[in-house]
This record gives structure tokens, C-alpha cells and sequence, in this order.
């Protein structure tokens, strides 16, 4: 350690380093030299001896000059001297035979992409850091190169249960032959057994319609979903129908956020701290017929003054109440979409610097790689899920011990 520091001093007395541009400038020029040289190694391996040290060795083969290749690197551009064999059978593996960029560019370039930078951004930031300039056509060509994986991951087999499954969509511009049209980005979040949540489906189409939540639950079907023991869902018409059509046996339950939310949307500013204190006897009750009791009462409270907060509840009890035969471990997990909106946030967030996306595919590309991100923290399971699993196994038995 001692001797590589005296070396360093050396080096930065020789080079009349002063500052950080003056230490960048020597990695760049160092680093072409001692690329050259690693090939020159590789070559003396590849023979059996040192360049002008063959001594008795018996070969046919030897060293016969260079070919000159350009690279672009981190440090820019700049040529090197790749040494050749007589028989032509050298191989470099440092730098394969017909690789020019060695800047790892295309991962920085997806890298970027993936956390929301426009192409601009993208663009400026390269010519900023690496001197490489690479266009907005170019950017868009690299990261094109993940489709194959978006199209696998789309198609990819799925569990044969999930206990909860919560659905929703995002609403994005997207420019089609020169128009900005609307379209919905259709998310499928699954709880698996083991109590860990997984993206099971990212599907681009028009607005929000029952016709293709059903087209994407065959879809889930088909990729080998068998049961589904919760659907987790806001309001949708049809959506039950859908759901019903292709997991019959699942429960429904509309999220009680958003229920109370277009409650609240009918009751006065000044009534609405009242309001929402009176409705906590009905979405905390121990039982539905307590429930239904504390809706009652609402109703006698409020019901004359806003008779739509209450008539809300009452024309969507069936697929609001589920919830209430469950233990709290259960209900906190399935009475909100708070799971799924969390997720639809992080999307917003990496997508907020594109007010239109070029094409579906682009913003299909985007939402994938934004994924890929933020499963990479879903590390932890769902809080007691042995608790949850032991009584979801006493409900439903062989529905879901049977693919267990």
C-alpha cells in the first residue's frame, strides 16, 4: 500500500494535476494504454510467450502486426492497435472481435429510460459525462432492444392461485397518426400464497372498458391462473360481470377508500368532518349487520341532506360488504386498493417528464422498465401472512390447498 501511494504522488507530480478535469483526462489517456496493452497480454497467452521471448518453443504461429479498430468508450472515442497471430486464430476476449462500443452505453442509456428522462435529457446528460452524442432516434433503437423481454414477461406463466388480485388502470396521451389519442394502461396486481405481491400483467388499450378487463382476465386464465379468491377493484360498470364470467367462485370487493372518497364529493366542506366521523361505524364494524345498522344510522343523520353519500352505499352494498365476514388481518389487505394506487404512483412519478408518449409500444417499453425497478424493493411479504394463510386455508380449503 505503502509503495502504490508513492506511486501515486509520482504520477501526479509527473502529470502537473491540479484539479478534476486534469485527473479525468489522465483516466482517459491511461486507459486506452493499458487497454492496449491487456490485448498485448492476451496475445502472449494465446502463444505460449512474450513478444521477442520465444526461446525453444516449438510453434508455427507468431505475432504478425496490428489492425487498427476504433472504440468508443466512457472516455470517448479513440483508436487501438489490436495485435494479430500468422493463423489468424487469436481471439481477443477483451474486446470481441467485432465490438466497438465498450462505453456499457445502451445499459446507461435503458438505465435512464427506465427512471422517466426524456430522450433530450438523456441525450444532454451522455454528451455531458462521456462525450458520446446520441440522438433521440438512437435512444429510442436501444431501448427497443428490451421488446423481446417486455413480450417474454407479458407471456410469461403465471401461479395457479392467488389469493388477492387487484386490478386497475392509468390514463396516458399517446400520439397516433397525428393525433393524441387517450389511451389506459391496464394493470394486474397478484398477492401470491407465500404473501408476496407480483406484477402479473401491464396491457395498453383503449379507455377503460369492461370488454377489455375480460379480454385480460382470459388472459391471466390462459397463462395459468386457476383461482382467484379475491378481486380487489373501484367502481367499474361491468367489471363484476367480467370478473364473474371467468373466475366465478372469486369474491368481489370494491375499495372502501373509493367509496368514501365519491361520498365525500356530495357532502359540504363544513359537514364533512362529521360526516366521515358518523361513517366510521359503518366501514369499522365488527359485523355486516353492525354495518348495516351503523348505515342506517347515517342515513337518519344525513340521509335528507345528502341523500347520494348514503345511496352510494346502499346501491353497492353487495360488492362493498365482502370483507366484513373476515378477520382484521384479512380485511386490512382486501378493503383498499390503497396497494395498487401506491403502485400507480411510482408509475406516474417515472412518467410525469412525457406528457405523450410517441407510441403504445413506447409507453408499454416505459411502464415495463419502470417495474422491473420497483419489484426489486418488493422484498418483504405481507405483515402475518402466516396468520392470513392459515385462516384463507380454514375458508377455502381445497380452492387453494390444492395448488399449494
Amino acid at each position: 500500500m505503502p509503495a502504490a501511494k508513492e506511486q501515486i504522488r509520482q504520477i501526479i507530480t509527473e502529470n502537473n494535476i491540479n484539479n478534476v478535469a486534469d485527473v479525468y483526462t489522465l483516466l482517459k489517456d491511461s486507459f486506452k494504454d493499458i487497454l492496449q496493452e491487456l490485448m498485448e497480454a492476451e496475445l502472449d497467452s494465446a502463444l505460449g510467450y512474450q513478444k521477442n521471448q520465444k526461446g525453444d518453443i516449438h510453434t508455427d504461429n507468431k505475432r504478425n502486426g496490428h489492425s487498427p479498430k476504433k472504440l468508443k468508450s466512457q472516455y470517448g472515442e479513440f483508436q487501438i492497435d489490436v495485435p494479430r497471430d500468422r493463423n489468424g486464430e487469436f481471439e481477443p476476449k477483451l474486446i470481441p472481435k467485432y465490438q466497438r462500443d465498450i462505453s456499457g452505453i445502451e445499459e446507461k442509456v435503458i438505465s435512464l429510460y427506465a427512471r422517466g428522462m426524456s430522450t433530450r435529457d438523456i441525450h444532454d446528460q451522455l454528451l455531458e459525462l462521456y462525450g458520446i452524442e446520441l440522438s433521440a432516434e438512437m435512444v429510442s433503437k436501444i431501448t427497443d432492444k428490451i421488446l423481446p423481454q417486455v413480450r417474454e414477461w407479458q407471456s410469461r406463466p403465471l401461479n395457479l392461485v392467488y389469493p388477492f388480485v387487484f386490478m386497475d388502470c392509468i390514463h396516458y396521451k399517446v400520439r397516433e397518426d397525428g393525433r393524441i389519442l387517450s389511451r389506459a394502461a391496464y394493470i394486474v396486481l397478484g398477492v401470491t400464497a407465500d404473501g408476496y405481491k407480483e406484477i402479473l400483467s401491464i396491457t395498453v388499450g383503449a379507455n377503460e372498458s369492461s370488454k377489455f378487463w375480460l379480454g385480460m382476465l382470459n388472459d391471466l386464465k390462459n397463462r395459468g391462473v386457476k383461482d382467484v379468491l379475491f378481486f380487489c377493484v373501484d367502481g367499474l360498470p361491468g367489471f363484476k360481470e367480467a370478473i364473474q364470467a371467468v373466475y366465478p367462485q372469486a369474491q368481489i370487493q370494491r375499495c372502501v377508500i373509493h367509496m368514501l372518497r365519491n361520498s365525500f364529493q356530495y357532502v359540504n366542506y363544513k359537514d364533512l368532518k362529521k360526516f366521515s366521523s358518523d361513517f366510521k361505524a359503518v366501514y369499522n364494524a365488527p359485523t355486516e349487520e353492525a354495518a348495516l345498522a351503523g348505515l342506517e344510522g347515517v342515513k337518519e343523520t344525513w340521509g335528507k341532506k345528502y341523500p347520494y353519500a348514503i345511496s352510494n352505499w346502499e346501491n353497492n352494498w353487495e360488492d362493498v360488504s365482502s370483507f366484513f365476514q373476515f378477520s382484521d388481518e384479512i380485511r386490512r389487505i382486501m378493503y383498499t386498493t390503497n396497494i395498487i394506487e401506491g403502485l400507480n404512483r411510482q408509475y406516474r412519478k417515472v412518467t410525469k417528464a412525457k406528457s405523450v408518449f410517441p407510441s403504445d409500444v413506447a409507453l408499454e417499453k416505459m411502464l415495463y422498465l419502470a417495474s422491473e425497478n420497483i419489484v426489486k424493493k418488493w422484498t418483504q411479504r405481507y405483515r402475518n401472512w402466516d396468520q392470513v394463510l392459515n385462516q384463507l386455508i380454514v375458508l377455502f380449503g381445497e380452492r387453494l390447498t390444492c395448488y399449494l
